[in-house]
């Protein structure tokens, strides 16, 4: 039986004059390049047993912004489980910060698939805030299950 992959990541929130606005980041690589709807997630990545999900989803949020995680109050937006059957864990802080400031980690894979070449990408290629409809619009499928339940805390 296949192990199951985890993820934990953190979504972060501002409230402004139109409402909430969420902290989205924008796949890096080739295979989403051109995408949009779909390609938006939660900033997040995978880990290990030994590891609190906690603890890798602030870690993850370092390693894909290049910032640190907000020492906001941590609101709890439970597991979704996307199409591929990755489990993503995710919880919710009111914080802000500037797109601008992001530095985004890398990854390293094979380009041109087939080529044994290898090239670097940013695992987010863009940061944006985004209104809860918005958001909805271009974030990975299952996880628009977290933009409900923060608008139902919120």
């Amino acid at each position: 039986m296949a192990e199951i992959k985890r993820s934990a990541g953190l979504l972060l929130f501002r409230r402004t004059g139109s409402g909430v606005e969420v902290l989205l980041g924008h796949m890096g690589g080739p295979f989403w390049a051109r995408k949009d709807a779909g390609a938006w997630t939660v900033p997040k990545g995978e880990y290990e047993g030994g590891e609190a999900a906690w603890d890798a989803a602030r870690r993850e949020f370092r390693e894909e912004l290049g910032l640190a995680a907000p020492d906001g109050e941590p609101l709890p937006l439970g597991e979704v489980v996307q199409s591929g059957g990755k489990h993503v864990t995710v919880w919710a802080v009111e914080g802000d910060l500037d797109p601008a400031g992001v530095v985004p980690g890398t990854f390293t894979m094979e380009w041109p698939r087939g080529s044994g070449r290898t090239a670097e990408f940013p695992e987010l290629d863009r940061v944006a805030w985004f209104g809860l409809d918005a958001a909805r619009e271009v974030v990975v499928r299952a996880q628009a299950e977290f933009l409900d339940r923060l608008a139902a805390l919120s």
